[in-house]
């Protein structure tokens, strides 16, 4: 599909959901007052959905903000195992999972990174009862004991202390309880997968309750492994959390939390999807791979991936009531611990003999605010939120014992001539096993901020908020690398050089004669320096592209101080209207901020103010790092970090609730300047900040009580995303173009049926999530390879009854036509011309039995 088109089958589906929108909007403004008018909630048939994540218990018809919220009721009824499982109910939400089970991407509204770079924290905020998880390998374990999960579309930055430019995840567990109570919890479903979980609260003292659940979840991997590694996508990984909820009186709460996760996995499974020229040197070699057939669910590999991942943490959360307000003071102190390898080449050829990561990562936060009591004509919050995080990250990445003939393959034998003329050991230099680099990056990151919020009631159903945060977020980075792949650090231009002055009888390593050869023939001279930058006149410019390893310029250093300091005011403005008793307008404008993030891997590279490229033999102009004296050969140009984020946002909304109808629509134009961009290109990662990133817009949610025992409830985003500003992207210039990945238009659809039969009360439900055409790749060379576009339409459902004694069996099943996509792909790794990707979960079915006491 052409991009004119897609633009414009964005604005015409646009254009019908606006007018869908506003048309429902206006009728159900002039729908008559019922029972909720007169403040009788006994009549009302669908249930009052309280939300916190905006820092104040409000009904989420009453909060002017976008957002959707998923409660325990749906959670358990729809089988939400994790968080990978949210975006089925939320449209606006996607989650992409990566190579390994602590790589998690979350967009909102398109928006988000995070994933495959400890440096880079995500767009979208997760917070966990509070407290704010910084990276993916803490937010993907199995949910806890779950009250509700609300998703926050847009900047929230006002009202959470640190990186909120696309949205927040808040997950909202129960407190315990002063009543003996709890739940277990078995599942026996496909691929031999079998889940438990536990849960147990009650009173201590008359003062004192606790609550302590666990988690277990294993299932054998379902993609096959025709190679010589194990079957790959298992799950094992277990969990425990236990709490204390203190409570000395009406006016004190305190609320300890502690909880520790662990995952040991094989995972994540990575198939070809275009097989290129490289496949036959694979098979050449005698390794295997499975070609363009990612819906087999096998693969080849020499070894299994490694995931050891170990999440843990405590916090303590105090409320004081002092009359007036209420004091909010909320300690947290985290872990993250990654332990990882995988045979990243995806193949069963021994290419890529190592790539192992630890990744450790220790959090500690702080916030305190102060949230008014009274009821008059002025609301208000004040808060101070203090964040002080350190990333240590290591990484192994070595050739296999098959590197060095697939080298030569794609060389045609040239890498024997080049160590010939280089007088080393032919066939025992280049291109060995265990050659590669050892890194080793580290960041410390300190932020702090200080927000507010104040609500003006103007009248009692004219409310005016404004919300201030002043952010302050200084980060020092650190990369150091020790190359050992030998030929990635010969100057082929040099080479070329040497070899065109030999013919002179001028020796290239004696700056003498090369001097006295300029001075005597500069014609000559400029056009050997030249000559050695020309493909056509030095052959050996064709081996470039092998050498994947170049030696790296380690920072801080003499030019690069690996220092970041960040400050920023982001505001909200928003005006609120009841226009009646059950029909809540809003119109907001506001902004968001994310700071810098380090590009904390081997792909970072110096910026080109401070480098010129090229071969010290062909006088490249002078530059900071050149003339400080500290370049490495073959040191080329990119980004160390990304700047900051900067967010803007202008919603304008309506909220109407009935006693069985309940419709939310909103309008939105976001637009992220700076936003951080982190792509793959076959060998590493670019980041880099595109210029600027919009995004317009429709959201619908409606639900309707058909009957007391019939729910229908429809969610939709219809949006046009571009991309204004973006010249100096991995794949060249992409202003005026639809990102990718991002779907213009993604609904979720289901119904409920709930009944009573003789003692029992039971429940019939289905759910559809469907998403738009999207292309895979920003560079269109690679879309015209994978040809194709990524369609969901997944249909999951689920059936139960709990009896009277508190006894409940449900079955159910996700995916359960078996829709078929390929959730992320991406070139081939250190293979041209193919293409690799991640196929979706094939379908899954099982039965659940649960008992509450």
């Amino acid at each position: 599909m052409s991009k004119t088109h897609s633009r414009a089958s964005a604005r015409t589906n646009l254009k019908a959901a606006l007018t869908f929108g506003v048309g429902l909007a206006a009728f159900a403004s002039s729908m008559p007052a019922t029972a909720q008018d007169t403040g009788d909630e006994q009549t009302r048939t669908l249930q009052t959905v309280t939300i916190t994540a905006t820092k104040r218990e409000q009904t989420l018809q009453d909060v002017p903000v976008a957002v959707s919220v998923v409660d325990a009721s749906v959670i358990a009824k729809a089988q939400i195992v994790d968080l990978n499982d949210l975006q089925t109910l939320v449209p606006s939400l996607g989650v992409d999972q990566l190579q390994s089970s602590a790589n998690t991407n979350f967009t909102i509204r398109g928006f988000g990174n995070g994933a495959n770079n400890a440096g880079i924290e995500p767009s979208v905020g997760i917070f966990i009862d509070g407290v704010y998880r910084s990276r993916s390998a803490s937010q993907i374990s199995d949910l806890p004991n779950i009250e509700r999960v609300e998703v926050l579309r847009g900047p929230q930055s006002t009202l959470f202390g640190k990186n909120a430019s696309a949205g927040v995840i808040s997950v909202v567990t129960k407190k315990p309880s002063f009543e003996l109570g709890g739940n277990v919890e078995g599942t026996i479903a496909n691929f031999d997968t079998y889940r438990a979980k536990g849960y147990l609260t009650g009173p201590i003292t008359d003062t004192l309750a606790f609550s302590l659940g666990g988690s277990y979840n294993t299932r054998e991997g379902y993609v096959e492994d025709i190679g010589a590694g194990p079957d790959a996508n298992e799950r094992n990984r277990y969990g425990l959390r236990g709490e204390l909820l203190f409570e000395p009186s009406e006016n004190m709460s305190f609320r300890l939390i502690g909880d520790y996760d662990t995952i040991d996995e094989i995972c994540c499974a990575a198939a070809n999807i275009v097989n290129g020229p490289t496949g036959a040197v694979v098979n050449l070699l005698g390794g295997q791979l499975v070609p363009e057939d990612p819906f087999s669910y096998k693969v080849a590999y020499n070894f299994g991936s490694t995931n050891e991942i170990d999440n843990g943490g405590v916090s303590l959360q105090g409320d004081f009531d002092l009359g007036a307000m209420t004091l909010t003071s909320i300690t947290a102190y985290r872990e993250s611990n990654l332990d990882q390898n995988a045979d990243s080449d995806f193949t069963s050829a021994d290419l890529l003999g190592k790539n192992a990561n630890t990744t450790d990562i220790e959090t500690f936060t702080q916030e305190i605010r102060l949230t008014s009591n009274g009821t008059g004509m002025i609301d208000w919050m004040v808060g101070g939120f203090y964040f002080d995080e350190t990333v240590a990250i290591e990484n192994d990445f070595q050739y296999g014992t098959d590197f060095r003939g697939y080298a030569d393959f794609l060389s045609g034998g040239a890498l024997d001539l080049v160590e010939g003329a280089l007088g080393l050991p032919v066939g025992l230099t280049f291109g060995q096993a265990g050659q590669g680099m050892q890194e080793e990056f580290g960041q410390d990151n300190t932020a702090w901020s200080l927000f507010g919020t104040v609500d003006w009631h103007l009248t009692d159903r004219f409310t005016a908020t404004l919300g201030l945060n002043y952010t302050e977020d200084e980060k020092d980075a650190h990369g150091n690398i020790l190359v050992t792949d030998v030929f990635s650090g010969v100057d082929l231009v040099a080479v070329g050089f040497a070899q065109a002055l030999g013919g002179f009888g001028v020796d290239a390593t004696d700056p003498a004669q090369v001097g006295a050869f300029a001075a005597n023939n500069p014609a000559a001279f400029a056009a050997i320096q030249a000559g050695a930058q020309d493909p056509a006149q030095n052959a050996l410019l064709g081996l470039q592209p092998l050498q994947f390893l170049p030696p790296f310029l380690n920072f801080p250093n003499a030019v690069e101080d690996g220092h970041s300091n960040d400050d920023d005011l982001t505001y909200t403005f928003r005006l609120a209207y009841d226009a009646s008793d059950f029909v809540n307008l809003y119109a907001s404008y506001g902004t968001g901020f994310k700071a810098t993030s380090w590009n904390l891997s081997r792909d970072s590279r110096p910026f080109a103010s401070d480098f010129i490229p090229g071969s010290p033999v062909t006088s490249p102009g002078s530059s900071p790092i050149r003339d400080a004296g500290i370049a490495v050969p073959n040191l080329t140009t990119g980004t160390r970090y990304a700047g900051p984020e900067e967010a803007k946002v202008f919603e304008v909304g309506a909220k109407v609730a009935t006693d069985s109808f309940a419709f939310n629509v909103a309008f939105f134009d976001q637009i992220i300047e700076g936003f951080q961009s982190n792509v793959f290109t076959g060998t590493g990662f670019a980041l880099a900040n595109a210029g600027k990133q919009s995004t317009r817009g429709l959201e619908v949610d409606a639900s309707w009580n058909v009957s007391d025992n019939l729910l229908l409830t429809f969610a939709g985003t219809f949006q046009d995303p571009v991309y204004d500003s973006f010249p100096d992207s991995a794949s060249g210039d992409l202003s005026g173009k639809t990102p990718a990945d991002i779907p213009e238009t993604a609904t979720v659809t289901s119904a409920t049926y709930t009944f009573d039969y003789k003692t029992l009360e039971a429940f019939v439900r289905t759910d559809w999530q469907y998403q738009s055409p999207t292309v895979y790749f920003d560079d269109p060379l690679n879309q015209a390879l994978i040809g194709n576009e990524k369609e969901i339409s997944t249909w999951n459902a689920s059936a139960g009854f709990t009896t009277e004694n508190g006894l409940g069996v449900s079955i159910w099943g996700r995916n359960i036509f078996d829709d078929q996509y390929i959730t992320v792909a991406f070139p081939a790794v250190a293979q041209a011309g193919s293409l690799t990707g991640y196929p979706n979960q094939p379908a899954t079915y099982g039965v659940t039995v649960r008992k509450s006491f």
